[in-house]
């Protein structure tokens, strides 16, 4: 089976577990993520709120961060950057004239599928568990209260933020396309 079938498989297993999280027929999956999650991950968080979140989003950037660097074609991804990169740079160049613009824009376009495609095998290993993370956080955080980060900040938007930082700094570390 090809990955990109796999992706999308995974991607559709996730929705699934997604929207059947709170249903008596899977009540079994929820069970059992917060009887692996409550004891690690919530002792984390209950031992302090910001570390324990920091601490949470740094292994889980670093488990997604490895995961795209060993499930994807690393060569061909910075092939398709550079290229991209280089379009861009001729773009910027050609401002003033627009129908190379549009043709400029076209190719540039005709590159996304071809990067969503090698990306998405790395998707078939992460979808289903982040979405099993992300609905056991969205039930831990509902029965602490919603507290908010630094006085102001929600978890799924603490989450983002420091996984885009985290996830960069990775990224660079480990030399990930």
């Amino acid at each position: 089976m090809k990955k990109s079938t796999i992706g999308w498989i995974a991607l559709g297993l996730s929705m699934i577990v997604a929207y059947s999280w709170d249903s008596a027929k899977t009540a079994w999956i929820k069970s059992g993520i917060h009887l692996g999650l409550d004891p690690t991950a919530g002792a984390l968080l209950d031992w302090n709120l910001t570390v324990g979140m920091l601490l949470i989003v740094f292994l889980l950037s670093l488990l997604i961060t490895l995961i795209q660097k060993y499930t994807t074609d690393q060569v061909a991804l910075r092939a398709l950057k550079k290229q991209q990169k280089a379009m861009q740079k001729e773009m910027k160049e050609a401002k003033s004239d627009p129908k190379k613009m549009a043709s400029l824009q076209k190719e540039n376009m005709a590159l996304i599928p071809q990067q969503f495609k090698l990306s998405m095998g790395s998707m078939a290993y992460t979808a289903i568990p982040f979405v099993l993370f992300f609905r056991w956080f969205n039930d831990y955080f509902l029965a602490a209260g919603n507290p908010k980060f630094f006085g102001f900040m929600g978890w799924f938007i603490f989450y983002l933020l420091f996984s885009i930082i985290f996830s960069s700094v990775l990224k660079k570390k480990l030399d990930v396309a």
